[in-house]
């Protein structure tokens, strides 16, 4: 892995700021090695609409965690806001 810092978040694309999280694609608990940078609410988004099978059942794919309503509505939502944006993650009812 290269020292330079990343740019943007693999999540929502939009540019890195100050803190940067770096997300198992594949959950280490299942064996995953590969990691991408994220912007810390973008993290815990992907952990609150995803469990660790369902993000290993992906392998990785971006595309799946995207496609989701909520998390499409929250890439619609923090689209605009500056790169170090921090605000409370809502977990799904039920």
């Amino acid at each position: 892995m290269s020292s330079e810092k990343p740019e943007t978040c693999w999540l929502c694309d939009r540019p890195l700021g100050r803190r940067v999280q770096w997300h198992h694609v594949v959950p280490k608990a299942k064996k995953g090695r590969e990691t991408v940078p994220v912007h810390p609410i973008c993290h815990r988004t992907i952990h609150a609409h995803f469990t660790n099978a369902e993000l290993a059942r992906i392998d990785g794919a971006r595309a799946p965690l995207v496609a989701n309503l909520e998390v499409a509505k929250f890439l619609d939502w923090i689209a605009d806001k500056p790169p170090d944006f921090h605000a409370p993650t809502r977990r799904p009812k039920g």
